[in-house]
């Protein structure tokens, strides 16, 4: 049964010598990377942001926020918003870093995009973070975002209306290389503990979100320009200020 997702049956029935990482394959990049030809656009250091809200003033005030303010973020929020949710705190080598968040393994099997509507510096367009230099490397320009964003989001409108949506997509060989058909369990944790660092991290910056699952695969993932096999949206979460 479809429950099965959630129970330990998929681990127990996996042969783990049989993995590309017992296998002696090398590990796959720790991020996706840029074209070569891509200009990146620089972030702030994420530590130059003042915060004056405390961790359990964050804790305690969170909750999912659908209506959004007129006002834009600034380049320093979105650059803290990001580090909250995928940042580098220790590289390790090949295929492997600590972030801020947990990920089954260190394995890190997501990628961050964002749709920025307003956001003070950025062009309105889907950008895709790179965590490892902690810059921004532009995806695609889009007529009418806000309403490509909205549509893909099965008509939620808060999708659109705010200062940026944030797009998590996977990569599951990421995971796979290590655990197997274990992985898709682990990859959906992961998303979780990725979008409870975006609340807290809101929350911190007068910002809201609400996470989002409903949303029309094929077309998030022609909106970020990714193949829907070996990459696709798993999660959204837009953001703005309240």
């Amino acid at each position: 049964m479809n429950r099965d997702f959630l129970k330990d049956t998929v681990r127990k029935k996996t042969d783990f010598s049989q993995t590309d990482q017992n296998k002696g394959v090398p590990p796959p990049p720790v991020q996706k990377p840029a074209p070569e030809d891509a200009t990146l656009i620089d972030l702030p250091d994420a530590d130059t942001l003042t915060i004056d809200t405390s961790l359990v003033t964050a804790i305690s005030n969170r909750k999912s926020r659908r209506s959004f303010s007129d006002r834009s973020i600034s380049l320093d929020e979105l650059s803290f918003l990001l580090w909250s949710t995928q940042g580098i705190r220790q590289k390790l080598g090949a295929g492997h870093a600590y972030r801020m968040v947990p990920s089954a393994g260190c394995r890190h099997a997501l990628e961050t995009y964002i749709a920025a509507f307003k956001v003070d510096g950025l062009k309105r367009a889907i950008y895709r973070y790179l965590p490892m230099e902690h810059k921004l490397v532009k995806v695609a320009e889009h007529e009418d975002l806000e309403g490509k964003i909205t549509e893909g989001a099965l008509d939620q409108p808060f999708a659109g209306n705010c200062a940026v949506t944030f797009v998590w997509t996977t990569i599951p060989y990421r995971m796979k290389w290590r655990y197997s058909d274990a992985s898709y369990k682990v990859i959906a944790l992961d998303a979780g503990h990725v979008c409870q660092n975006l609340y807290l991290a809101c929350e911190a910056i007068k910002c809201g979100t609400c996470a989002i699952a409903a949303y029309d695969q094929e077309q998030m993932d022609a909106l970020l320009d990714v193949d829907g096999e070996e990459e696709f949206t798993v999660y959204m979460s837009p953001v703005g200020k309240v």
